[in-house]
């Protein structure tokens, strides 16, 4: 999963924006990959990359039944030639979504749990159970924040983003914003 050259940056045109002196802009962190978009292109980028190091032939990761991660991860997983499983919040429905229904269709592995139990992702009980289900993994959290994702994330600004005086971005996790921050000049 190559970082392109540069993320294109579109200058929105509005009459209130010029009546106000304001000049405003969105870099499309959509157009990073056709199907790993925005910010989980970065935030996968360096976790793959350590799954591989660590000599890991498969990736686990959580989400709900329209998970964009759920649906990136089988797709950044199947473009480096690992296995994916995803462990879905939620009893299984079908026909599946269009979400549930890529990331299959991309070879992960979809295991549906109830929410009781979806609540306890993070226990050592629970990671034991998974650990002896599923064998030896890598682990990626839910929505994909670590501290490689953050590293990744890093690089969402590059030098041409210096012109800004301000950026925006939503919040989820919290791990896009750590890794814009942390990359940010003083000013």
């Amino acid at each position: 999963m190559l970082l392109p050259n540069s993320v294109p940056v579109n200058s929105l045109n509005h009459p209130i924006l010029s009546q106000k002196g304001i000049k405003l802009a969105i870099k499309r962190l959509d157009l990073v990959h056709t199907e790993v978009s925005g910010n989980k292109f970065f935030k996968l980028k360096y976790n793959l990359e350590q799954a591989k190091i660590e000599g890991k032939h498969s990736v686990l990761t959580f989400g709900g039944a329209f998970s964009n991660h759920i649906y990136a991860t089988a797709e950044a997983a199947k473009a480096e030639s690992l296995e994916s499983i995803g462990i879905i919040r939620g009893e299984k429905i079908e026909p599946l979504n269009a979400t549930l229904a890529h990331a299959e269709q991309r070879g992960m592995q979809l295991h549906f749990i109830d929410r009781k139990s979806y609540r306890e992702k993070a226990t050592a009980d629970f990671l034991n159970q998974i650990n002896e289900k599923f064998g030896d993994f890598y682990l990626i959290p839910e929505g994909g924040t670590n501290e490689l994702a953050i590293k990744g994330t890093q690089e969402i600004l590059d030098s041409s983003d210096k012109q800004f005086t301000h950026i925006c971005t939503s919040i989820g996790t919290g791990g896009t914003f750590a890794g814009i921050f942390s990359s940010l000049s003083a000013n």
